[in-house]
C-alpha cells in the first residue's frame, strides 16, 4: 500500500477564497496570519473528489499541512475544515508540521517546495505545475499505478 500525503493550501483548499470573503488585499504580506482566515476557505475544484478517489484506489492518504506559527486559529480551523469537507475519509489523518520531509511515504502532493516538501524522500507531485495543473491530472497519474508499481 502506498502512503500519499496531500497538502492543504492551494492543493485541497482555495486560499484565495478566504482572502475574497474577508475583503483583504491579496498583495498584503502574511495573509495566512490573519485570525480566522482558514475558516472562510472553500475547496479547490475537484479537490474533495480527488482526495476521496485516492482513498478509493487503495492508497493510505493523509493530509500534511503547515499552519502558521503566529496564527493559533489556523491550527483549529484546518481541523474543522477537514471535518467539514472531507469527513470520515480523513478522520485522524491530519498532520500539521513545519518539516514535511520528516514524514515517511511514497508521494507528497504539494504546490510548493517550502517547509521540507522539496526534501521529501518520496515522489513530489507538484500541484499547479505544467505536469499537474489540476486534480484531474493528479488522479489520472495515480490511476496508472498499481500497488506492484510502487
Amino acid at each position: 500500500m502506498s502512503i500519499v500525503y496531500v497538502d492543504m493550501d492551494n492543493v485541497l483548499v482555495d486560499f484565495s477564497s478566504g482572502i475574497k470573503k474577508l475583503n483583504l488585499d491579496p498583495n498584503t504580506n502574511n495573509l495566512d496570519e490573519v485570525d480566522g482566515i482558514f475558516s472562510y476557505m472553500t475547496p479547490l475544484k475537484g479537490a474533495i473528489e480527488g482526495y476521496n478517489r485516492l482513498v478509493e484506489l487503495g492508497h493510505d492518504v493523509y493530509i500534511l499541512s503547515t499552519a502558521p506559527w503566529e496564527n493559533s486559529s489556523a491550527w483549529s480551523d484546518k481541523l474543522i475544515w477537514v471535518k467539514k469537507y472531507i469527513g470520515e475519509n480523513a478522520k485522524k489523518r491530519l498532520i500539521l508540521s513545519h518539516n514535511k520531509n520528516l514524514n515517511k511515504g511514497h508521494f507528497l502532493i504539494d504546490d510548493r517546495l517550502a517547509n521540507g516538501a522539496g526534501e521529501f524522500e518520496g515522489a513530489l507531485i507538484r500541484f499547479g505545475s505544467e505536469e499537474f495543473p489540476n486534480w484531474d491530472t493528479v488522479i489520472n497519474y495515480f490511476e496508472k499505478y498499481t500497488f506492484k508499481d510502487i
